[in-house]
């Protein structure tokens, strides 16, 4: 279940029981859900019902489990249609998928995680954890390491306190002074690695995807494993990607995408 996001109001703990039956991965139980939930019972299942009732969740009778509904996926596809750079960034990908024959992601960040928004699969399948719809830690991901280096230092500031770091492996940054250290070097380069952080045997090189203005949009990458390549082979990628980042920046240069960082309170009317 993902953390360090508040709920407020009734929409907010409806949307934190979404995510929590989402987090599992799987049709799950009311008492399982129970289990690892703030909500009192009767709460709970009110907000249970609530969301059966307008489809974004269903309820199987015979087997007395929720699942996520369909209304998402019409949802889903909307915001991935307006609001994400995945339908102008697609022929990018697909062209320096067939480059490099390796596996190529697109991110962007969500608070304080990553959400993969994209993905192309290596002519030789690797299995890993990154599929387009999931998200994954910032701090230990090629995508997310080469995002937060770029980000305005205030928002950096805000973000950084917000990572678990859990060590996944030997290689896994534990610390935000590691962290920050790491993206200074970054931002100096250009590029992020992967140095099997988030997982074991898996590697990457990302660049980010930069406006004309420097703004952060997103990050791509190019990922393999440590049993088929290296990292050395991987960085001789980097004008590859620098040079499809800057496509899909200009391709997006007038998509209108959401300022996360805005607030309808702060927003002006």
């Amino acid at each position: 279940m993902r953390t360090g996001h508040k709920s407020s109001g009734t929409v907010g703990k409806a949307l934190s029981v979404l995510d929590q039956v989402a987090s599992f991965e799987r049709p799950v139980r009311f008492n399982d859900i129970l289990a690892d939930s703030p909500f009192p019972k009767a709460t709970l299942y009110r907000i249970l019902q609530n969301l059966v009732t307008e489809d974004l969740l269903t309820f199987d009778r015979k087997w007395q489990t929720y699942a996520l509904g369909v209304r998402l996926v019409r949802l889903a596809h909307y915001a991935w249609t307006q609001s994400s750079l995945a339908p102008v960034a697609r022929p990018h990908l697909t062209s320096l998928s067939k480059t490099t024959g390796e596996t190529i992601h697109l991110a962007q960040l969500d608070g304080p995680h990553v959400l993969y928004l994209d993905k192309r699969d290596a002519k030789r399948h690797i299995t890993m954890f990154s599929e387009a719809g999931k998200v994954g830690p910032a701090y230990c991901t090629g995508v997310g390491k080469a995002m937060l280096a770029f980000l305005p230092d205030d928002e950096l500031q805000r973000i950084l306190p917000q990572q678990s770091y859990h060590r996944f492996t030997p290689s896994t940054i534990c610390s935000q002074k590691e962290l920050t250290a790491e993206l200074r070097q970054i931002r100096q380069h250009g590029f992020a690695l992967d140095r099997e952080d988030h997982e074991p045997g898996i590697i990457c090189v990302a660049v980010p995807v930069l406006s004309r203005s420097k703004q952060m949009m997103g990050a791509i990458s190019i990922t393999s494993s440590s049993a088929r390549t290296s990292l050395g082979k991987l960085k001789k990628f980097v004008p590859d990607l620098q040079g499809t980042a800057g496509e899909i920046a200009s391709a997006a240069e007038y998509w209108r995408f959401p300022d996360n960082r805005k607030t309808p309170e702060s927003m002006e009317i």
